[in-house]
C-alpha cells in the first residue's frame, strides 16, 4: 500500500473533520450572529425563488441519498427484499432528479448573483472559493449517479466501506483507492468543501431556525382595535 494512499484516504479525512469542528467553534465564539446567509432579497426576488427552493430542497434529497448509500449496507437491502437492479434504478431516477435540481438551482444563484451588481458587488472573498468548490461537488456526484448506474462498479461495496470503516478508527484504505476515479475526485472535492464550510456562508446551515416548525403560533393584533376600546372606556373631556 502506497505512503500516498494511506495520507489521502486514511488520515486526510480526520484532519479535515477536526477543522470542520475547530473551524465551526471558532466561527460561533467569534461570529454568532454573523451565521447568516446575507440575505440579498431585498436586491432580487424573482430568481430567488425559484433557484432557492430548488437548490435546497434537491440538496436535502441528495444527503439523504447519501446518508442511505453510505450508511446502509448492501446486505441489509438485500434482507428487506430489495434487489440490486431496484435499488440501482431509484438511486439514478431519485438521485439523479435531486442532484438535477440542485445543480439547476445553485446556477440560477450564481447567474442571479453575476446578473445584479448590487449581488455582485455584496459577494466575498469565501463566496469566490466556495461557490466554485460547490458546482464542482455538485456536478461530480451527479456525474457518478448518472454513469454508477451501469452495474460495473458497486460503491455499496467500496466507497461505502471506506466510509464506515472511518467512524470505526480503521480506515479501509484499499477500498476508496481500488475507486473509480471519478468516486476519488468526488470524495476529494466532498473533503475540500467540508473544510471551507466554517468559514464561507454555508455555516448558516447550523443557524436553521427548526424550532419555528413546532413552536407555537404567534398571534398578532391590530394596536388600533385596542386603542379605540382604551379611548372608549376612557373618554376625552
Amino acid at each position: 500500500m502506497r505512503h500516498l494512499e494511506i495520507a489521502v484516504w486514511g488520515v486526510l479525512p480526520y484532519v479535515v473533520l477536526a477543522w470542520f469542528v475547530a473551524g465551526t467553534v471558532w466561527r460561533f465564539r467569534h461570529d454568532r450572529f454573523g451565521l447568516t446567509t446575507r440575505s440579498s432579497q431585498v436586491h432580487e426576488s424573482r430568481l430567488l425563488s425559484v433557484g432557492g427552493p430548488l437548490f435546497h430542497y434537491g440538496l436535502l434529497f441528495v444527503i439523504a441519498g447519501h446518508a442511505v448509500g453510505l450508511l446502509v449496507p448492501e446486505s441489509l437491502t438485500l434482507r428487506m427484499h430489495i434487489g440490486e437492479s431496484l435499488y440501482r434504478l431509484n438511486a439514478l431516477v431519485v438521485g439523479g432528479l435531486a442532484g438535477a435540481a440542485a445543480v439547476a438551482g445553485l446556477a440560477v444563484l450564481l447567474w442571479r448573483r453575476l446578473r445584479i451588481r448590487a449581488i455582485r458587488q455584496a459577494t466575498s472573498r469565501s463566496d469566490r472559493v466556495v461557490y466554485p468548490v460547490l458546482a464542482a461537488v455538485l456536478l461530480a456526484g451527479l456525474w457518478t449517479t448518472l454513469t454508477g448506474s451501469s452495474g460495473a462498479y458497486d460503491y455499496r461495496l467500496g466507497v461505502s466501506v471506506w466510509f464506515r470503516s472511518l467512524f470505526m478508527l480503521e480506515p479501509d484504505v484499499p477500498a476508496m483507492a481500488h475507486a473509480p476515479l471519478t468516486f476519488q475526485v468526488h470524495a476529494l472535492l466532498a473533503m475540500a468543501l467540508l473544510a471551507l464550510w466554517p468559514f464561507s456562508r454555508l455555516v448558516h446551515a447550523f443557524a436553521a431556525p427548526l424550532g419555528y416548525l413546532i413552536r407555537p403560533y404567534v398571534v398578532y393584533r391590530h394596536r388600533g382595535g385596542a386603542q379605540r376600546a382604551a379611548a372608549g372606556r376612557h373618554p376625552v373631556r
